[in-house]
């Protein structure tokens, strides 16, 4: 009688329910003792992955790895946890020491707000960890099937129009739920977003658990609670997060987190496929509506909620943030600078700390755009801050492009990626803002390495998708092009028009598909609306100069990241 063999998703879930890998730093420490050839496989493949470490690749991605993986490297990737993208002054000259001398002075701002060093060696690893935890930050639970980073307004507390400064909510949320070993074996990756913002700035229609800020009238004034979706998502399936027929009260809000993510740990359908194991494919796949999910929600919880109230969504803006802006705070502004690709140096993250020390309070904030804030900084000084931030490269005033292009980590680290995103994002923004100088259109650009959406090319107006192509009778970079995504009061996923070209010839298609629009873009219209009026057949031939069949994006070369950003 032949042998069964374990799939993926049950050895996954065996080697889960053995250990709690955050029980054993020991192990970590001894591997440092005894190099990288020590470490086990299911340390590489699955332990690591919920301290926040995750084997780096080769640089080729996943071309020249086997079952729709890259080559790994004797390197890591370690992402830290800052919820809420609150960062003092002192964890960020932190983060710039940890990078300088273990990372070869790589670090990158994600879309969740945490930052990933890169080239980090077993042999530091343990330094690297016990560092950050001298200074209050931490890694675990930052990748892995856990509860991610928790995301939040960056401006919480300084927002002139916010219903309510939700910080303390994530930071609570973080406290029961981030690292903590009672959510240490889910299903797959959680992710919460709580915003107390007007602009939804943290996207909460892709995350499992959004709540938004909203206000109702009661006998003595307004009270202030939470708008509750769930369920959202992008990689290869996306799906916009369900709002339920709820009023989440203040004081709600952490139980009824909580409650999702009790519903999600014991949902053992989501179990057995690794692929389809997000709180999503419960919609998706699983036949459950929003009101059955808002049932079983509230049988967990022991009480029912107040019905939903109506909403007011986030229109067509930038959700970025950079710039120089009043604060609710009389007198006081924060800076935004903008993070290109979300690549930052030591020396700009120390020039940013000192600056915060010197002249606001050693506040900096992170952003799901990738890019920096400077925050309660006394107006007299604020054109100074702003000009010694762009001095070090990190611009306060920037393009249309520079400051809507986000990237994904790319075949450099990724073992997943098909094309490099950091170097070719600079690249392209470089070319278009030679081409098409003073473009002034908000403009989302989303630049993802693989069909997994981890540059969340899905929400863009821009979406382009990495892929291979044979030029010439070699393999070269290429991308797939979607557009009209959007969040928001138009939220939407970017449709694919079934246009792609290899890397090289991405800025001459931007470039025709913008002139385009200036030159018949209907009065006050924007490039959503622009894209809606088009047929694929339209949007196309804009791209590629010419009238061209379309091409079918093809599936996914292998399993969804486990550890990069989605």
């Amino acid at each position: 009688m032949s042998e069964i063999k374990e799939t993926k998703a049950q050895r996954v879930e065996r080697l889960k329910r053995e250990k709690n890998a955050w029980e054993h730093f020991d192990e970590i420490r001894a591997f440092a003792r005894q190099g990288h050839a020590s470490i086990p496989p299911e340390w590489l493949g699955t332990y690591f992955r919920s301290w926040g470490v995750y084997t780096q690749g080769d640089g080729a991605g996943v071309v020249g790895g086997k079952n729709g993986e890259g080559k790994a490297t004797p390197f890591f990737m370690v992402r830290i946890r800052i919820p809420n993208g609150l960062l003092s002054s002192h964890q960020a000259r932190t983060i710039a020491d940890l990078a300088e001398h273990h990372a070869r002075g790589v670090a990158d701002i994600t879309v969740r707000q945490n930052v990933q060093l890169h080239w980090v060696t077993i042999e530091s690893l343990p330094e690297v960890l016990e560092t950050l935890w001298s200074v209050g930050l931490s890694t675990t639970g930052a990748c892995g099937d856990v509860v991610r980073n928790i995301t939040g307004c960056p401006l919480a507390g300084f927002d002139v129009h916010e219903y309510c400064d939700a910080s303390p909510l994530a930071e609570e949320l973080n406290g029961q739920l981030g690292g903590k070993a009672e959510f240490y074996n889910l299903p797959r990756k959680f992710k919460i977003s709580i915003t107390g913002c007007r602009s939804w700035c943290t996207y909460p229609e892709i995350n499992d658990v959004g709540l938004t800020a909203i206000t109702r009238k009661r006998l003595h004034g307004q009270e202030v609670g939470f708008s509750l979706r769930v369920a959202g998502g992008l990689s290869t399936d996306p799906h916009l997060g369900v709002r339920l027929n709820a009023f989440v009260r203040w004081e709600q809000a952490v139980p009824v987190v909580r409650g999702v993510a009790e519903l999600f740990r014991a949902s053992e359908v989501l179990r057995q496929n690794r692929e389809r194991a997000r709180l999503k494919f419960l919609f998706l796949q699983h036949g459950w509506t929003a009101d059955s999910f808002l049932a079983a929600l509230q049988d967990r919880l022991g009480f029912a909620l107040d019905p939903a109230e109506p909403e007011e969504l986030p229109s067509d803006i930038h959700r970025d943030h950079v710039g120089i802006h009043a604060q609710k705070q009389p007198g006081f502004s924060y800076i935004g600078a903008n993070v290109l690709r979300g690549r930052i140096t030591p020396e700009q993250l120390r020039t940013a700390a000192n600056l915060s020390d010197r002249y606001a309070g050693g506040h900096l904030r992170n952003t799901i755009m990738q890019n920096l804030l400077i925050v309660n900084v006394p107006n007299e000084h604020a054109s100074r801050v702003a000009g010694e931030l762009t001095a070090v490269g990190l611009p306060v005033r920037a393009s249309a492009f520079a400051r809507g292009t986000v990237a994904c980590t790319g075949s450099e680290f990724c073992k997943l990626a098909l094309t490099e995103t950091k170097g070719f994002a600079r690249w392209l923004t470089e070319e278009l803002d030679q081409r098409l100088p003073g473009f002034q259109e908000q403009l989302k650009l989303h630049i993802t390495g693989c069909p997994n959406s981890c540059g969340q090319h899905w929400i863009a107006d821009i979406g382009i998708e990495g892929k291979k192509l044979k030029v010439d009778g070699r393999m070269v970079d290429a991308y797939y092009f979607c557009v009209g995504g959007s969040v928001g009061e138009f939220a939407s996923i970017a449709r694919p028009v079934g246009y792609r070209c290899a890397a090289s010839e991405v800025p001459d298609a931007i470039e025709r598909l913008l002139r385009e629009f200036n030159e018949q873009r209907a009065p006050g219209e924007n490039l959503r609306r622009f894209f809606a009026r088009h047929t694929n057949e339209q949007l196309r031939a804009l791209l590629a100069g010419e009238s061209v069949a379309p091409v079918e994006r093809d599936a996914a070369t292998g399993p969804v990241p486990m550890g990069v950003e989605s």
